[in-house]
This record gives C-alpha cells, sequence and structure tokens, in this order.
C-alpha cells in the first residue's frame, strides 16, 4: 500500500481521523440495527426453567459476528464450571488479538443472554419481535446487553473500516451467556481463559447514559445480596376459623418479619449495613418521579439527596412471594411463606458483611418463634472506580468527541457483581464501565428498549476509544 493508499487515520492525530469514524459508524448503523435485531429473535434467558438451547443459539450467533470481523487469532465458544461442581455454565464467546509494537490491549465484555420477559400482556409488542417505535427499538435484550455485544462489534467494524486490518492494537472480547443468572462459572472462566483475556483495559458494556443526550462513565456500583426467606410456623394447614386470632399463621409472622427491615421513611433499618458519603450530583423530586413511574401522589421513600439513595446507601426490596394466589386462597392459615429479597449495597462494604448484617437481624426479629430459613443466597461486591487512570481520561475524551458534551461521571444503584472477580484477576488492569441504556430503557421490565440515537453514539465513543488506543504507544 502506497502513501496515497493509507486509511484516514494513518500517521494522523485522533482528531484528524474523527470525520471518518463519524462516517464509518454512520454508515454501518443499519447492518449494526439488523445483526441486533437477529440476536433479539433469539430468547436466550439464562435461567434454569428455560431451554438453555436457546443461550446456545445465541452464543453460536455472536460468534458468528466477532468471526466476521476477520480481525481476530482466534474466536470459539467456551464453557466453565460452576463453582466446585462438575455442571457447566452457559457459553460465552472468546476471541482474542494479539497486541503489536507495544501497544496496549483491551477487553470488551458484553453478555448476551438475557432476563425472563415476563407476560407477553405486559408487553405492547412481543418480547422477542424487535419493532421499531420512533427512534426506539423494543424487545427483550434490546438494550440488556445485546446492544452492548452490538457496541463492541459495530465500533470495531467502524475501527477497521478506517485504520484498515493491520493495526497493533491488542484485542480480546468476553461475551457471556449467564450474567442475569448470576454469572455462576465466571471466575472460573477467568481463570481458565486468562492469558486470553489479560488486557490492560477492560471495557464493561453493561451499563446507562445520564440521558439520551448526555454520556455517563460509570464509577460506583452497589452491591447485592440476593436470597429465598422461608417463614413457617405451623406443621401443615390449619382451619382458619377454629385457630385462627391464637395460632399464628405463616403469612403474618412474614408480614411483621419484614416490616422490620425499613424505617417509617422507607429507608432500610438493619443495623450492620452501611451507606457511603460520597457527594451525588443533583437530582430532582421530579426526575424521579418521571423516570421511575411513580403514580400521582407517591412519595420518594429514604432520607438524603435523591441520587445519594440511589447509588451510595443500602436498599432492600421483596421481588417475588410464594403463597396462594387470590383465586385459589382457602380459609386456612399457612403453615409456611417464602420471599424472594433483593439487597443493593453501598460501595465500601463487602456483600459478606452485609449479608452477616441481614442475617443477624432476620434471626433477631423472627415473630412469635417463627423458623425462618434462608437459601439460594447470592452475593456480589459493590465497585468504585478508580478515575486517576489514563485509560478514564481517554474514555471520558472519546465520550465528548462522540457525544459533543461533557459525559458524567455517575453512580448506578444495580449491581455488577463481576466485576470484582475481574479487578481479582487482573489487578492492574484500568475498567470503564459504560453502555447504551439511558432512564427510559426499562431493563428487565416489559417493553425493554434501546434508544437508537445512544446506540449510534456509543458505537462511536467506542470506535473513538480504540482509535486512542491504537495511537498510544
Amino acid at each position: 500500500m502506497t502513501d496515497l493508499e493509507q486509511p484516514p487515520m494513518a500517521n494522523s492525530p485522533v482528531s484528524q481521523y474523527l470525520p471518518a469514524l463519524t462516517d464509518a459508524v454512520q454508515g454501518g448503523l443499519p447492518t449494526a440495527i439488523a445483526d441486533l435485531s437477529a440476536l433479539v429473535r433469539i430468547p436466550s434467558v439464562s435461567w434454569d426453567g428455560f431451554d438453555p438451547a436457546a443461550v446456545a443459539a445465541s452464543a453460536d450467533a455472536v460468534k458468528a459476528l466477532f468471526d466476521g470481523l476477520g480481525v481476530f487469532d482466534s474466536v470459539e465458544i467456551a464453557r466453565a464450571p460452576i463453582g466446585d461442581s462438575e455442571r457447566l455454565g452457559h457459553p460465552a464467546v472468546l476471541a482474542s488479538r494479539a497486541a503489536r509494537n507495544g501497544r496496549p490491549t483491551i477487553l470488551l465484555y458484553a453478555h448476551h443472554d438475557v432476563q425472563p420477559p415476563g407476560s407477553d400482556e405486559d408487553w405492547e409488542s412481543l418480547p422477542f419481535e424487535p419493532t421499531l417505535r420512533g427512534d426506539r427499538l423494543y424487545g427483550r435484550g434490546a438494550a440488556d446487553d445485546k446492544a452492548g455485544v452490538m457496541a463492541h462489534v459495530a465500533a470495531i467494524r467502524a475501527f477497521v473500516e478506517t485504520v484498515g486490518d493491520d493495526f497493533d492494537l491488542g484485542l480480546a472480547v468476553f461475551i457471556e451467556g449467564e450474567e442475569e443468572f448470576g454469572s455462576r462459572s465466571f471466575t472460573n472462566f477467568l481463570s481458565a481463559h486468562r492469558e486470553k483475556l489479560s488486557a490492560d483495559v477492560i471495557v464493561v458494556a453493561d451499563s446507562d447514559n445520564w440521558d439520551t443526550e448526555t454520556p455517563s462513565l460509570t464509577v460506583a456500583l452497589r452491591g447485592n445480596v440476593t436470597f429465598k426467606l422461608t417463614v413457617s410456623t405451623l406443621d401443615h394447614a390449619s382451619h382458619s376459623g377454629m385457630f385462627g386470632g391464637a395460632a399464628p399463621d405463616a403469612m403474618l409472622a412474614t408480614i411483621k418479619l419484614l416490616g422490620t427491615l425499613w424505617a417509617d421513611d422507607g429507608s432500610v433499618a438493619v443495623a450492620g449495613l452501611t451507606t457511603n458519603d460520597t457527594q451525588t450530583p443533583p437530582y430532582t423530586e421530579e426526575r424521579l418521579q418521571e423516570e421511575a413511574a411513580l403514580l400521582p401522589g407517591v412519595n420518594s421513600i429514604g432520607h438524603g439527596d435523591i441520587l445519594s439513595r440511589l447509588w451510595m446507601q443500602p436498599a432492600i426490596t421483596v421481588t417475588g412471594i410464594d403463597a396462594p394466589t387470590v383465586q385459589n386462597a382457602s380459609n386456612t392459615l399457612s403453615p409456611s411463606v417464602s420471599v424472594r429479597i433483593s439487597s443493593r449495597i453501598a460501595p465500601g462494604q463487602t456483600a459478606a458483611d452485609a449479608y452477616a448484617a441481614i442475617e443477624a437481624h432476620l434471626t433477631a426479629n423472627a415473630p412469635f418463634g417463627a423458623h425462618i430459613q434462608l437459601s439460594d443466597v447470592d452475593r456480589g461486591n459493590p465497585f468504585l472506580v478508580d478515575t486517576t487512570g489514563w485509560a478514564v481520561a481517554d474514555a471520558k475524551a472519546a465520550m465528548h468527541e462522540a457525544w459533543g458534551v461533557e459525559p458524567v461521571e455517575a453512580g448506578i444503584g444495580g449491581s455488577i457483581p463481576f466485576i470484582s472477580d475481574l479487578v481479582a484477576e487482573f489487578p492492574d488492569a484500568q475498567i470503564l464501565v459504560t453502555g447504551v441504556e439511558d432512564p427510559d430503557t426499562r431493563a428487565h421490565s416489559p417493553n425493554e428498549s434501546l434508544h437508537l440515537g445512544v446506540f449510534r453514539r456509543a458505537i462511536l465513543t467506542e470506535a473513538v476509544l480504540l482509535a486512542k488506543l491504537e495511537s498510544r504507544a
């Protein structure tokens, strides 16, 4: 190739080839949306009770996308054992390309599995039929996190179109298949594939943005403790007329026990759960009302700044109840009731300490001598990003160039527990938590959607970041 035939980026500062990257991303957007739609049609729910063949089919489709880029030394589907068992986790896609000439290596993470869709009746269009309405693409996984997968694919496409395929930047890709079910083989997967996954910079594309016009770099994540709580008071169901008023039923005991978890203002009332004192950006009650879809007249809960409550304070939510349904209710005292509890842990506290505090609280407050059992426990530690590294500076600059506004350093109320595993396995890597979501995405909920303007700018951000790293010797 002669000098006149060199791609637009060659021997040029990033600012000079930004227009070429912008054009490449815009030109490739229809293909990226089509590829994303094909992924959304695969119902890759990783939870037990759903067909694992769909997750396997999703992995195959993702592998084909990265194979098609033509820039990796290897692309494979791999699985790892869950914990100490012989049971394997869901299939993940692993790709790698060695760095050359002193360039850094970047690891791109996303996940191709999705949450259960819930009832079709709660969706305005079928959950696994991608549907475009206005500037949003609707469907389960359209944002969380198949759009993260496609942001990586489309960014590499635009980068290669601009610089050519003879670049020096090292690339690694890890597209997980069980993030929505607790990443149960994650630690073993990292250990088994450490050499191929080792990187200087890790991009976790599984977060959101401040709004549809302002990008965010996530710098704080709450941890999580989830478990099933079973409360039992009777050996068998008894007639509610004959024994009600003297024999405590499990529903009564459960309601009274759960009520001890919160103060009157709705804040958590469990001794031993801590709060992080980091300052947060302004955020109004009105914005909370709109983004959280509070009904008219419903007040917010807790105390302190709203974003402190969402990012830096603990939260406890009952996400499910196993009890007789209203339709099937009989006039009996329930002998046992089970609930699913999801707790969010403030940055600065370990999930193990938080679980111990919650367990001690429930044990101490069980009413009427009720028997309690905690099972199916999952724990994930919180995370605080070190924002002093050069990769953070490069990422924020890339966001500014792609979006045209300064990014916000934001916390997230949700959890990405496996990040602590990445830190443990790759302690010298700089971790960047980015994403394609926005406050209206409704991830995990009916009518999940992706804003296509955010999608385009997220792709361009990552393409610019790749170019910056390629220029970094």
